[in-house]
């Protein structure tokens, strides 16, 4: 016990001494103490999977979550031009093609959105509904003018639509359609939370569209995007079709993802959230490609 006890004082005595002859902090030092905080975690994408080359021309991904089910659109042809060439494919959540033609006959399908069995997709001026059970067209809504509608949300049964080339915001409510929004520079990505916020992409940037039509700015950054995914927190993920995603929260925007010097686009995105994928049509790429989001 002696031998034991002997370096046990002496460790205490040796802390006492240095606590004593330590130089004492005055009020001066501790109002000029720095508490030095870590930088918050940059997100990040880290590609998990991609497809076969054979989705020709994929301009959106759309993951239902009740099924597991991924819809991608293929416009297979001009973005405008009424050709009967474009079609919707089936793939799973490990990037397998499970089916390529799933439903054919469209012409330029773009965005997509799910409501009641129903899935949504735009195609030049009308929008498409398709029964998912019975694989096949169930409606169609003529646009009065419309040249380019594009992305598609939904909430508590509206379906909500831009026409990218006249600046609208449209929404399809009881089997009518009608305009929620003009004025918009290029409308393009829409869409809505869980509250039943709506936000869009257009030339102005990232925005919320007011019940009124109005919209106030949220990110200036972002502009002219395309995909448009809403995270908790107040974050998003947005993509320009050239080749580049976005992650924007209140503190600014950061750039996930360049992949325009490869010429693979960027274009309408979808997202696994219990795995936090991003899928992202390639466009002329003809793949989907799914990145881990790490934030």
């Amino acid at each position: 016990m002696k031998n034991l006890l002997k370096p046990f004082l002496f460790g205490i005595g040796a802390s006492i001494l240095f606590v004593q002859c330590s130089p004492q902090k005055t009020e001066e030092d501790s109002a000029t103490e720095t508490i030095v905080v870590e930088d918050a975690k940059t997100p990040t994408l880290t590609m998990v999977w991609e497809t076969p080359e054979t989705l020709i021309t994929c301009e959106s991904v759309l993951y239902d979550d009740s099924t597991g089910t991924i819809y991608v659109s293929n416009i297979e042809g001009s973005p405008t031009d009424k050709d009967g060439k474009g079609s919707i494919s089936i793939i799973d959540k490990e990037g397998n093609i499970i089916t390529q033609e799933w439903i054919t006959g469209l012409n330029a399908p773009k965005g997509m959105a799910i409501s009641n069995g129903k899935l949504y997709v735009t195609d030049i001026d009308q929008l498409i509904e398709i029964d998912i059970q019975a694989a096949k067209i169930s409606n169609t809504y003529p646009i009065e003018g419309a040249e380019f509608l594009n992305d598609v949300a939904s909430h508590d049964g509206k379906i909500y639509f831009s026409g990218m080339n006249k600046g609208l915001l449209h929404v399809l409510d009881g089997g009518s359609v009608s305009t929620v929004s003009e004025g918009n520079a290029l409308l393009n990505g829409v869409a809505v939370d869980t509250n039943g916020k709506i936000y869009g992409l257009d030339g102005s940037g990232l925005k919320m569209i007011n019940s009124d039509g109005s919209s106030s700015i949220i990110n200036s950054t972002v502009t002219g995007g395309d995909g448009l995914i809403i995270l908790d927190g107040g974050n998003f993920v947005a993509t320009r079709w050239a080749g580049e995603i976005y992650f924007v929260s209140g503190d600014g925007e950061t750039l996930l993802l360049d992949t325009k010097d490869a010429g693979s686009n960027t274009a309408d995105i979808g997202f696994i959230p219990e795995e936090n994928l991003v899928l992202v049509p390639t466009f002329m790429k003809n793949k989907v490609v799914a990145y881990k989001l790490d934030y």
